[in-house]
């Protein structure tokens, strides 16, 4: 018959063989637990990658040969995004940034405001920049300079007007937190005028929401429509007289599609062309940005087409996503489209402590992450099993020999 050495002796071995089973399996069982990632801004469909259209019978196709490597089609008014191509795919946005810049810092000066132009002012302007032609030392009033932006693209009068509102790098701070409240979380702002910067980005839905920001400013409007202007020009020397030169805006849509209403193009080494255009017809206004087609011609030929589509379908198709509104003061962004009254909605999905797995599930969870016995723990286990083990074979064989 064995002894208890014996029988203490086959459970330690019994402990040992079953010790890398008890070590193992905690860890296999654990995976920590992750929350579903939020959804994109404006709806799921708008963060898969390329097209995405919902038709309904009676639809139009979309137009063939888009090369645009980003575009969004969307209703101005109700924020339904009628169609999609990668809208939240983050690149250089050039000229168009300049939109963002307009909501930021427009509000802020009176048009008829005149300004004497600073040399610093008109520094430091990237090299090969668009340029209104602004000189120093002369006089502007604001709506010159507003016009400068947006018909010349001139990055001098985004720089004067940069340094009217406090300096370039705090400018630069206020169209960040413009974004931030309007919730264009693709957007990183390095320069006011759009000119090529490392880590510059915007996305054709963050550029469509500073359009439809800027529209509802009856300044912006105007002057996104304006085709041509005259603007202040240097001082004669032999008269005295200041003369002026004409400008004509860039956008060459505008006076060529039907019902435009202008908003804002770009084009840079980086970012190619892009453009973001508004058009109303019958009581609709839609909005269609196209970021980094194959050519400069095509951004304009692409962005007129999608207009044709999308007031063909904009009663055939259903919305894949929608624009999201402004934060009131104090919000937090929550990444959804808000209701009919402009509320926000709730946030895009619960708390990870709402969803977090049962108890069964959270104590290997804990193992994994280095908070259980771990491996000291598991062998005072071990020993303790067969302590328990030896300790009890030794009473039941006292209560045999007392019996």
């Amino acid at each position: 018959m064995p002894t208890a050495r014996h029988t203490f002796a086959h459970l330690c071995a019994a402990v040992t063989a079953a010790l890398p089973v008890l070590l193992v399996a905690p860890a296999a069982a654990a995976a920590p637990y992750e929350p579903p990632p939020p959804t994109a801004v404006g709806g799921g469909r708008l963060g898969l990658p390329g097209v995405q259209v919902d038709p309904l019978a009676g639809a139009p196709a979309l137009p063939g040969d888009l090369t645009g490597q980003s575009w969004i089609v969307s209703d101005a008014t109700s924020g339904e995004v009628l169609a999609a191509n990668n809208p939240h795919l983050k690149l250089p946005p050039a000229s168009t940034l300049k939109i963002l810049f307009a909501d930021t810092v427009l509000p802020k000066f009176d048009r008829n405001l005149v300004h004497r132009v600073a040399d610093e002012e008109i520094l430091g302007i990237g090299a090969g920049s668009s340029l209104v032609g602004i000189k120093e030392n002369l006089d502007y009033r604001v709506e010159d300079l507003w016009r400068g932006v947006f018909l010349s693209s001139g990055n001098d009068a985004v720089h004067v007007l940069a340094h009217m509102n406090g300096g370039v790098q705090q400018t630069v701070g206020e169209m960040q937190a413009r974004a931030d409240a309007l919730q264009a979380r693709d957007t990183r702002v390095i320069s006011p005028d759009g000119y090529d910067m490392d880590g510059q980005v915007s996305s054709a839905y963050d550029l469509t929401l500073f359009a439809r920001a800027g529209l509802r400013n009856p300044d912006f409007r105007m002057y996104c429509a304006t085709r041509d202007a005259m603007f202040p020009g240097a001082v004669d020397k032999n008269t005295g007289q200041r003369g002026s030169f004409g400008i004509a805006n860039t956008d060459r849509l505008l006076g060529k599609y039907p019902g435009l209403i202008g908003v804002k193009n770009g084009t840079t080494t980086n970012a190619g062309s892009t453009f973001v255009g508004a058009a109303e017809r019958n009581g609709r206004t839609l909005l269609v940005t196209v970021m980094h087609p194959a050519s400069y011609q095509k951004v304009y030929d692409e962005t007129a087409a999608l207009l044709d589509w999308g007031f063909a379908a904009a009663d055939k198709v259903r919305p894949v996503g929608r624009l999201v509104d402004e934060l009131p003061p104090g919000s937090e962004p929550t990444g959804q489209a808000g209701g009919a009254a402009g509320v926000p909605a709730p946030p895009p999905h619960p708390s990870p402590t709402a969803t977090a797995p049962a108890t069964p599930v959270a104590a290997p969870v804990a193992a994994s992450r280095g908070t259980g016995p771990g491996l000291g723990g598991w062998l005072a286990v071990a020993l303790a099993v067969a302590a328990g083990g030896y300790g009890a074979l030794v009473v039941h064989r006292r209560r045999r020999a007392a019996g």
